[in-house]
């Protein structure tokens, strides 16, 4: 069974940068594109960045656009996504998954922003 772990998260001010991580199980990571995904309270799962299999193409929701990169070490089975200029709205839980989606979520890593 695959299994994702995302880690990274936590609580900053405005302004501030985070770097979230996933690490997988999938003995096919090298193979897939990869996603993160967040969830804000009451509103819906959305693809917020996406990186190609080797890394040389990457997506940006237009929230996140010129403020995040996404990047991934297929050696180690982890995907980062690191997020520049946090603001208030970006508190979601992110997870990470295969894109297009192919396996069950893990638990997800709480991002709170305060404004």
């Amino acid at each position: 069974q695959v299994r994702f772990v995302e880690s990274g998260g936590g609580l900053v001010q405005a302004g501030g940068s985070l770097r979230l991580s996933c690490t997988t199980s999938a003995r096919a990571f090298g193979d897939s594109s990869m996603g993160w995904f967040r969830q804000a309270p009451g509103k819906v799962r959305v693809l917020v960045a996406a990186i190609s299999q080797n890394g040389d193409g990457q997506y940006y929701d237009d929230s996140v656009k010129g403020r995040s990169t996404i990047s991934r070490d297929n050696a180690k089975n982890t995907v980062y996504l690191r997020m520049n200029s946090l603001k208030p709205e970006d508190t979601a839980v992110y997870y990470c998954n295969s894109h297009p989606i192919t396996y069950s979520w893990g638990q997800g890593t709480q991002v709170t922003v305060s404004s």
